[in-house]
């Protein structure tokens, strides 16, 4: 998609025709304006220079969004200037402007003819002069606000008259009738009655009203219309400015948008990280909140990737750029969401196919309630002010903002909490969802096998079970093995070394172990070389029917007994799970694991269906029969779900981090949550109500307010508007539209059940926190043991393991701790602290 920058737009009307121009050209195949940001998405092949002289051909400007950029000031983000708010105070000016004059004018025309108010002596008396004088202020009124009469003509004439087609007709309309009346006042001069009934056809003030009350709306759209891009803006503003990148062997400070890909680059604390990149030396604690929402810091070590935008919070990092330019995470997020902006939702295709007619039919109304009221026999005036008051009260402005405020509202607050959405159609229809498929790796569970728990013989210890168990699976490369590793290496335990190791494929693993035989894997295996108790084998047949895989341990023909590991659900899992069901969505499990595994995970998780034993191509042929069923949502990590995802009506791929842009995903999540999944169906439905809530009072506004402003109801209760009422109404219908839309800011993402979970989750990654320190001075055991008595005394601590050899200090923590704090406590035993990260 190609991002044009569109200029000159004022309602509705005008997005339809600069589309309609825009689909004309060769090579396009889909064209989307936004009003809201005066942007334009292409789909195709098309020329640019085509693209942008058809929109100069339908009267507007535009420009490739990437040239529009280089036109940025310096000191602001460039995606940011293209958002800034030009437009409120251009308005505000002229708003200023024509009240100066209209105080004047109202003064004349309401203040001394209806409450007597006393004027200059050479007007008193002289309703010429007062007429003259009341043209005039109309006029320079009008001219202050020529805009709307140079659009409106423009359009007119273009054959796509819109909304300010009305408002300059509308005022035109008031000001050439009451400059007839003047000039027929001129004609019976002298006769005080005749130039008194002329003189109460003056409209000069409503002509002057109608433009000063449009102004006011059009000012508050303009600063309500700046409020729901924030989010975006806000995102842009992240960007960094400057990198120290490392140029001939010097450290050297240049703008950040100058790196390029594969140049190293080092960031202190307290400084972002100017591109994405990869660490090569060095570690520290990265707050990534700017982009996932996620407030706790991340530990960064050599190997691990960064993305621009998120701030080193501690430690010295030097790293390798690997994606710059447009090619970071930031931009690409920005993208997206600008995208989404760019696109139209389904449900706005309405509001389209009215706005396209809306105009020339308004005319029409405004020109049939004219001749109707006079061939009633109404007075010129009366019927004129009928005509009138249809033009300036009719609002295509309401419609065409109906979607796209909420649209780039709901996204805003989407990017702020991680949720990214790649187009408005996808908003729209993950609220229509009725079933939600779900991956069980990654997605409900956590993706990597666990120690669930230790289950030695009688007559061996847990220590002695896990000590040989490290020692055989140490040399294993298979996922099992690295969960006891991990397990083990919580618990401050080494493997011992080994010889004559083996693995046996699909079975299990022997070596030596001072001397002794020791064997390790599948019940099946483990039964050829010893005996194992009934009391472990039904055990561990109970465990496997949760899930959960026993691999049992024997040396020289004696069974150890054995250690249960399992890919565990996440934290969040079943509340979303829950939560989803309670919104009237059914919940699917897929998986390629057995049927046994799968029940027991599924039904720990409470989903309503599990389907087990398929591959990720069977995946989408049960996506498919779902779908027959109702809107589908799959839910998946984006890389073996991909086919599954490219099938549902809308795919969500889940724990994205910096992979933003996962193609077969229309919905990317950046954590792992699954509640960020319940969290986006429940965005997608408040936006839908909030598109449907707009639409409603847009076309009930015109629907009531047209036949109002005709005079339909005259006959029946008296009411009768009045053009200057019109004017008012019309402003602040799409003032409303827009206000609504802002509401979507202060919307809930999370309940209070997932609040309390995620809270849970963020402390207990705060217990399982790790950093580690680079100490200079120790020399012997000695000096490890009164390091690990200071750090150990802090609050906050749980453990620290200290070596004097490899002079660092690991520490575990239970509760957020300033560096500072470590780094104090341990020069005060005078030795130095080289690092901390």
């Amino acid at each position: 998609m190609t991002q044009y920058a569109v200029t000159g737009m004022s309602c509705a009307a005008c997005v339809a025709r600069v589309e309609k121009a825009v689909k004309k050209v060769e090579g396009v195949e889909d064209c989307a304006v936004s009003l809201l940001t005066n942007s334009m998405g292409v789909e195709g092949s098309a020329d640019p220079a085509a693209v942008i002289a058809a929109v100069e051909g339908a009267g507007y400007g535009a420009s490739v969004k990437s040239e529009a950029k280089k036109n940025a000031p310096a000191d602001v983000s460039a995606d940011a200037a293209l958002l800034e708010d030009h437009e409120t105070p251009a308005l505000r000016r002229r708003l200023a402007a024509s009240l100066g004059f209209l105080a004047v004018l109202m003064y004349l025309s309401m203040g001394h003819m209806m409450l007597g108010w006393p004027l200059p002596s050479f007007l008193d008396g002289n309703m010429i002069a007062q007429g003259v004088l009341q043209m005039l202020l109309a006029g320079i009124v009008m001219v202050i606000n020529q805009a709307f009469f140079i659009s409106g003509t423009k359009s007119l004439l273009g054959g796509a008259p819109n909304m300010d087609t009305l408002v300059a007709l509308g005022s035109f309309a008031s000001f050439a009738y009451s400059v007839v009346a003047l000039l027929l006042m001129t004609g019976v001069s002298g006769d005080t009655g005749a130039m008194m009934a002329y003189h109460e056809d003056f409209y000069f003030e409503s002509a002057a009203m109608i433009l000063a009350l449009i102004t006011v709306g059009k000012m508050l759209e303009a600063r309500s219309k700046g409020k729901t891009t924030d989010a975006l803006k806000g995102l842009m503003q992240l960007a960094p400015r400057t990198a120290t990148a490392i140029r001939d062997g010097r450290e050297t400070v240049i703008p950040a948008s100058e790196i390029l890909l594969g140049e190293i680059f080092v960031v202190r604390p307290g400084e972002q990280i100017p591109v994405d990149g990869v660490v090569i030396e060095g570690a520290g604690a990265v707050n990534e909140s700017a982009l996932t929402g996620e407030s706790l810091p991340v530990d960064k070590a050599e190997g691990d990737r960064v993305s621009s935008a998120t701030m080193n919070q501690s430690g010295f990092l030097k790293c390798r750029a690997t994606r710059v330019g447009e090619d970071t995470t930031l931009a690409q997020i920005i993208r997206l969401v600008e995208d989404a902006a760019a696109t139209k939702a389904p449900i706005a295709k309405l509001a389209d196919r009215v706005s396209g007619v809306f105009v020339p039919v308004v005319i029409g109304i405004a020109v049939v309630t004219t001749l109707i009221w006079l061939a009633m026999g109404a007075e010129t005036g009366f019927a004129v002010a009928r005509g009138v008051s249809v033009l300036v009260i009719s609002c295509p402005c309401a419609l065409g903002l109906a979607t796209p405020v909420a649209i780039m509202a709901g996204s805003g607050v989407g990017a702020k909490n991680g949720i990214l959405f790649k187009t408005a159609a996808a908003l729209e229809m993950l609220g229509r969802t009725e079933i939600v498929a779900l991956d069980k790796t990654g997605t409900i569970t956590r993706g990597e096998p666990e120690v669930t728990g230790i289950y030695p013989a009688a007559d061996v210890s847990e220590s002695e079970l896990l000590r040989v168990a490290l020692a055989l699976e140490a040399k294993s490369e298979h996922p099992l093995s690295r969960a006891i590793l991990r397990h083990a290496e919580k618990s401050g335990l080494s493997p011992e070394a080994t010889e004559d190791f083996e693995a046996i494929a699909g079975r299990g693993l022997s070596a030596t172990l001072g001397g002794q035989k020791i064997i390790g894997g599948s019940r099946d295996f483990i039964v050829e070389q010893a005996t194992i108790p009934d009391v472990l084998a039904e055990t561990a047949d109970a465990l496997a029917g949760e899930g959960k895989t026993p691999l049992f341990f024997a040396t020289n023909g004696k069974a150890l007994g054995f250690i249960a590991v399992a890919d565990v659900i996440k934290e969040d899992s079943r509340r979303a799970v829950e939560d989803l069901r309670g919104m009237g969505v059914k919940t699917v499990m897929l998986t390629g694991d057995n049927e046994r595994t799968a029940q027991a995970v599924g039904h720990e998780a409470g989903v309503d269906e599990i389907v087990a034993g398929v591959l990720p191509d069977g995946k989408e042929n049960v996506v498919r029969e779902l779908q027959s069923k109702g809107k589908t949502a799959m839910v998946g990590d984006g890389i073996n779900d991909a086919p599954a995802l490219t099938r549902a009506d809308v795919g969500v791929a889940i724990g994205a981090g910096a992979d933003v842009a996962v193609d077969a995903a229309d919905v990317v999540l950046m954590k792992s949550r699954l509640a960020d999944a319940v969290a986006a169906v429940r965005l997608s439905r408040a936006t839908l109500k909030n598109i449907k809530e707009n639409l409603f009072w847009a076309f009930i506004y015109n629907l009531v307010g047209i036949p109002l402003a005709a005079g339909v109801f005259i006959p029946v209760f008296g009411w009768k508007l009045t053009p200057m009422f019109g004017a008012a109404a019309m402003s602040l219908s799409s003032f409303c539209v827009v206000t609504n839309a802002l509401r979507l800011n202060f919307f809930r993402l999370y309940g209070e059940n997932e609040n309390v979970i995620i809270e849970e989750i963020k402390k207990k990654e705060v217990r399982n926190m790790e950093k580690k320190m680079k100490i200079e001075g120790m020399t012997c055991g000695h000096c490890e043991a009164r390091v690990k008595k200071v750090l150990e005394a802090l609050p906050g601590v749980a453990e620290a393991k200290v070596s004097h050899e490899t002079g660092t200090a690991v520490v575990t923590l239970n509760a957020e701790v300033a560096d500072d704090a470590l780094k104090q406590v341990v020069e005060a035993e005078d030795y130095k602290v080289l690092s901390v990260g």
